[in-house]
């Protein structure tokens, strides 16, 4: 029986990879080139949500936690953890941030807080990636406002909603209504 060569990939497996921009020919993760890549303006939006108590999303929105303003707080985190995305995640190029959004939605019907977080740039580079961890950092940070009430809490449905720029051109997830 011929023992299979687990660092040579098979056809199936070279294939996957010549797609994945983040592994070179051998299989071996990498950092993208984009040194010939213009410059171009980049935005993404991404989304996540926070499940909780309806009492715990009361607190939060009326600002009564005894840790303090959790809206504040999330949204300062948010725009912070973008801004370090390229020390979080290994293979992010790290790029000039332009604008950083973080706004909150609730929802008293679902007993959630939506989050919505809006990164642009001018780089050669997305920024997909940034608005992302904006969400991520956000909806964590709310999350440790509000433990000491509602650890049964649930971060959910962290998810890019749209991007522009850049070769790939266009991303529009497929129903998702705009925030006002």
């Amino acid at each position: 029986m011929k023992k299979s060569n687990t660092n040579a990939p098979n056809g199936r497996a070279r294939a996957n990879r010549a797609r994945l921009t983040h592994v070179d020919e051998g299989g071996r993760v990498r950092m993208v080139d984009v040194g010939e890549k213009p410059v171009t303006r980049r935005e993404a939006v991404a989304r996540g949500a926070v499940r909780m108590e309806a009492a715990t999303l009361e607190a939060i929105i009326g600002g009564t936690l005894k840790k303090g303003e959790a809206l504040a707080a999330a949204r300062l985190a948010g725009i912070m953890a973008a801004k370090r995305t390229h020390e979080l995640i290994p293979l992010c190029h790290q790029i000039p941030l332009e604008v950083v959004e973080v706004d909150f939605r609730p929802n008293r019907a679902r007993s959630t807080l939506e989050i919505q977080s809006r990164a642009v740039t001018e780089a050669r580079t997305g920024v997909e990636m940034e608005a992302l961890v904006a969400a991520s950092a956000a909806a964590l940070t709310i999350y440790d406002m509000a433990k000491a009430i509602d650890r049964a809490m649930v971060i959910d449905a962290i998810r890019l909603v749209r991007k522009s720029g850049g070769r790939s051109g266009e991303f529009v997830r497929a129903n998702e209504s705009e925030w006002s």
